[in-house]
């Protein structure tokens, strides 16, 4: 599975160095997590880093189809 963040964005940086798989980067219009490197930092960390960082909370699993 991997994360998603949403248009509440709002560019502060925060997530990006807290990424290991270097998957999130800065889009068009705001971050965005690639979600082939995703791995929701299994392998690094208990539970992801980036979704307790965010200031706005735009940080969600990608919904299953």
């Amino acid at each position: 599975m991997a994360l998603m963040i949403t248009e509440d964005c709002i560019n502060c940086d925060m997530c990006v160095p807290e990424c290991p798989n270097e998957a999130i980067s800065l889009g068009p219009h705001h971050y965005v997590i690639d979600p082939n490197l995703c791995s929701e930092c299994e392998g690094y960390y208990e539970r992801p880093q980036c979704i307790p960082v965010c200031p706005v909370d735009c940080i969600f699993a990608i919904p299953e189809a």
